[in-house]
Formats: structure tokens, sequence, C-alpha cells
């Protein structure tokens, strides 16, 4: 399930430019599209972890995969930038239901191994990424764009069949049966939404904007090919895969907030990078290095939010922070492709980006050393 709802999010991005060919759209009208999977990912988070104090976690992702068979099809019949916007939206909308009520639900069936469950589920997800760029190019290599959502809208028709027969049969984690109170679990545990919030808010949103619009920046800046550029950001996807599974077993050894912030850093200098290498072999290896530096990052604030919130908080404290967070974040692609329709230079971007990511890095630290900055959720 993970990798179907992961893949409704990322798959536009290996579509841009067939999407930009089949219908005409310039880069910030395409931009605005991808923006509402990312906003549809978000909307629906808060709304969810309080359907959670209602209904079990387990019928939560149930409906996410019959959500994601309806989503499919709306967007495989899309004749213009309405229908493809709302199919994009409600792509989106399966993926933010699911996540957040299958990562408390991860979390609490194994709650001795929570970094290793988490790593594992992120890196299925990863998966998902991994196989967009060659999916999509497979595709089109004999038909055309609508194919690869008949293709996912089937394979999540089927998929949510096999999760209904496997959960009915299953014994689920009554952890979570006390978190009740989705206002209490924002007044108890606002700081450690809001450094989560702090930390991965600004870095998706500029992460949102850098891969979507990744194969175009190598086209248009880097001189690579359409397919050799697709074949790079397989590559930023691949470098994910272990990064989820490490910083999952890292995370179990060392402290967290130290471990997020050492990454947010290698997140800034990899992308200051990019901006600087030429050749096709450094241009792979920075991208490669980039992949995994920022795909280390969610796993390591999902481990540090779920391992810490305590039963009566955590999918509501969670909810309240994922909400937030992709809200900032899924609006990266729109203003990225309107600045570039604005005529500023794609490396221009990324380094003003990046300054503004250091910025933020530097206030986290200071609030750290001087022990402002949350270690943990506080006590119910």
């Amino acid at each position: 399930m993970v990798f179907l709802v992961n893949i409704a999010r990322v798959v536009f991005a290996p579509l841009v430019e067939p999407l930009r060919a089949a219908f005409g759209f310039s880069g910030g009208t395409i931009g605005l599209v991808v923006t509402m999977a990312w906003v549809g990912s978000a909307v629906p988070r808060m709304p969810t972890g309080y359907l959670l104090t209602k209904v079990p976690r387990h019928t939560v992702v149930l409906g996410s995969g019959a959500l994601l068979t309806v989503a499919a099809a709306v967007t495989a019949v899309a004749d213009s930038f309405a229908t493809l916007a709302a199919g994009a939206l409600l792509m989106g909308l399966t993926s933010g239901a699911y996540f957040i009520a299958a990562n408390p639900l991860v979390s609490e069936l194994f709650p001795d191994r929570v970094g290793r469950a988490i790593g594992i589920h992120g890196m299925s997800s990863q998966l998902a990424a991994v196989s967009a760029p060659l999916v999509v190019g497979g595709v089109l290599l004999v038909t055309d764009w609508r194919a690869v959502f008949w293709l996912i809208g089937g394979v999540a028709a089927a998929t949510t069949v096999v999760f209904f027969l496997i959960a009915r049969r299953a014994e689920m984690p009554e952890a979570g049966r006390d978190d009740k109170d989705f206002v209490g679990a924002l007044t108890r545990q606002w700081p450690i939404i809001l450094t989560g919030v702090a930390i991965i808010g600004a870095t998706g949103f500029v992460w949102n904007g850098v891969f979507n619009f990744y194969v175009t920046y190598l086209v248009e800046v880097k001189g690579l090919s359409e397919a050799v550029a697709r074949n790079v950001l397989t590559g930023v996807f691949a470098a994910g895969v272990p990064a989820f599974v490490l910083t999952g077993r890292v995370a179990e050894r060392v402290p967290y907030v130290p471990l997020m912030l050492t990454i947010l850093g290698g997140f800034i200098a990899s992308l200051l990078a990019l901006t600087a290498v030429g050749s096709l072999w450094t241009v792979v290896a920075v991208s490669v290095i980039l992949g995994y530096v920022v795909h280390s990052l969610f796993p390591a604030l999902d481990i540090y939010l779920l391992d810490s919130l305590p039963d009566e908080n955590r999918a509501s404290a969670y909810a309240l922070y994922s909400g937030t967070m992709m809200l900032v974040q899924a609006t990266g692609s729109a203003v990225l492709g309107a600045l570039t329709d604005a005529g500023f230079a794609f490396d221009a971007l990324f380094r003003l980006f990046s300054v503004g990511l250091l910025a933020i890095l530097v206030v986290l630290f200071g609030l750290y050393v001087t022990e402002r900055l949350p270690r943990g959720a506080s006590p119910v």
C-alpha cells in the first residue's frame, strides 16, 4: 500500500515534460498541477488525525486504497487543466490520509523497534519514487501518459482487496485506543510539533520544487538529454532507499535533534554543490549524495516524533505536525515554476533557497545549544 500511495504523489515529476507537451502548459501551470498533488497530500492530514480518534487506523488505510483507485481513473481521463489538477489533488489526498494512519500504526506494531520499522516502511515508500521514472519511461515507450494512471488504478484496486483480507484476520495493537483528544494533543505537544515543522517545512518546500523540476533543470541548465535526466532523477530517488533504513538504525543510537540538524546541513551543502558542478559524472555524483541526504531527513523527523510522543497523543500530534509541514512544502513546485517563468535562473534560485535554509539552521542550532529546542515530547 505504501508503495502505491507514494507513487501517486511522485509520478507527476517524471511526467512534467510529457504533460507540458500534451497540454501545452507553461512551467508555472505544470508546476501548479504538481503542487495540487502535494496540496492534496497536505489537506486531509489534520482531518484524518481527528478521524483516527473515532475509527481504527487500518480502516483509514483501507479507505485510502479505495480512493486511490478512483483518483487514478479520474486523472487518466483528464482533458483539461481543471480535470488534471483535480485528479492530482485526489491522488494526493490518498497519500495524506494513508501516512497519517499508517505511520502511527507501524510504530505501535513495533514499539521496541520504532526506528527500524519506520525505516523499512519509508524504504518501501521510497521504492515507489525510484520506480516512478522507470515505470513512466517504460509506459511512454509503448503508449501515452494516460496508461500510467490506468496502471496505478488497476494495481491499487487489487492491493486494496488484499489488504482488506489480511487486516480482517490480523490482531491490531491497542496503543492508540486512548488517543481521543485531538485538541489536547495540540495544547500539550505544540513544542515538539513546532520543532518538527521548523526543521522539515522549509526544507520540504525547497525539495518539492527541486525534485519536481529536476528533469527540466538538468535538460535546460546542465545540457543533458531528457532520457539521461530522467535516469539521474531515478538515481536521486534510489539513493533514498538505503537512507531510510540506515537512518532508522542510526536514530536508535544517537540523539535525535543533533542528527536532524546535521542532515539539514548536509542538504544545504549538497544543493549548493549541484549548482557548481557541470560535467555528467559530477552531476550524477552530487545528485546521488543530495538524494541520500534529503531522504535521511524524513525518517529522522518521523522517528523523533513517533518514538517520543505518548500513546495518548501520538496520532493526533503527528497529524498536526504532518498537516502543517505539508501545507508549507506543497507550494514549492508552483513557486519555483512561477519564478522561472518570470525569468529567474534555476541556479540562482537554488542558491537563494540554500541561504534561506542556512539561516534557519543557524537559528535552530542556537536554540538547541541554549536548550530551548525540545529533545522529546511532553509527558501526559
